[in-house]
């Protein structure tokens, strides 16, 4: 580099799955991607077993670096923004995952990472939601961008064959989705913004700060990410015909006319279940449990993309 050329000011970081990365082809991609770009050498930090993001995002803020890029699925996108959160230092996103929801939901390229590595390293800043979750009353808060869970959606992530993911995609779901209408119901108590609870017997409460899931279903049709707001869905299939009553309350336009699919929304929500159930947040399932409280944190997280 010549004397009176300035050294590049801008740095990114990279928290990466390598299970859902290309590999070198990608790395050496991205390297050269910054330099044509005026940035200097990126932080590479790749995720383990052990740790699926948390540590490397704590490490790439130590670092000082400019913007944060999360590169895997939603599960490694959830993880580094619950440090970058609050922080205001901003998150790009690289999906490499199956579902990759939150890129979806947010118009991001998921054909190409490279294309989405360049959006990022030239895009401007937009401030979305984050919605902090607690199981069982714990002391360690989970943060959450698409969608929690309890009960069928969360048995869903709980039980899909990775093998078939591999091989179908998101149509993996699907199958353990048909694999797992058979159920019993349970009681469930629901209250939005702390006002007088609602009672009923459910298969799955589902907490969303986006619209679109798998497939790009709008499961919570008047979600915006930006809106300071988190939609709750109620499934409660009854009867011979109950899940094909949850398919027309969900595609149908007379929502709020069918008793299976229920809708709320407010800043915070709590749910009180009669018996365990499994539990998911953004497609991870984190175990079993029986109350779930949540909490919208209106435009905590900066995401860097395109206009």
């Amino acid at each position: 580099m010549p004397e009176n050329t300035p050294a590049p000011s801008r740095r990114a970081a990279v928290v990466i799955n390598p299970m859902k990365s290309s590999g070198a082809d990608f790395r050496a991609a991205f390297h050269r991607l910054c330099e044509a770009q005026g940035w200097a050498e990126p932080l590479w930090l790749e995720t383990t077993a052990k740790d699926t993001g948390l540590g490397q995002a704590r490490q790439a803020l130590e670092q000082g670096v400019d913007v944060v890029i999360a590169a895997g699925g939603d599960g490694t996108v959830r993880c580094v923004a619950g440090v970058l959160a609050g922080s205001g230092i901003p998150m790009g996103i690289v999906p490499l995952g199956t579902g990759n929801l939150l890129a979806r939901n947010l118009g991001i390229d998921i054909t190409d990472p490279v294309a989405a590595s360049y959006d990022v390293l030239n895009g401007s800043e937009k401030s979305i939601d984050v919605i902090k979750a607690r199981l069982d009353h714990s002391d360690q808060e989970e943060v959450f961008l698409v969608m929690a869970g309890l009960g069928y959606d969360a048995a869903i992530m709980a039980n899909t064959l990775d093998e078939l993911k591999d091989r179908v995609g998101w149509l993996a779901y699907v199958e353990a989705g048909i694999r797992h209408l058979p159920g019993k119901p349970v009681k469930a108590t629901i209250s939005i913004d702390g006002q007088a609870p609602v009672r009923r017997r459910i298969r799955s409460v589902m907490v969303g700060n986006c619209g679109k899931i798998m497939g790009g279903v709008e499961i919570f049709p008047d979600a915006k990410v930006d809106d300071g707001i988190l939609d709750v869905v109620i499934l409660a299939p009854a009867g011979r015909f109950g899940w094909l009553n949850v398919l027309s309350g969900v595609f149908g336009r007379k929502r709020s006319k069918n008793r299976s699919v229920e809708y709320f929304a407010g800043k915070t929500a709590e749910i009180d279940l009669g018996h365990e159930q499994e539990f998911q947040l953004d497609g991870d399932h984190l175990g079993t449990g029986t109350h779930l409280a949540v909490a919208v944190e209106r435009d905590a997280l900066k995401i860097r993309m395109s206009a």
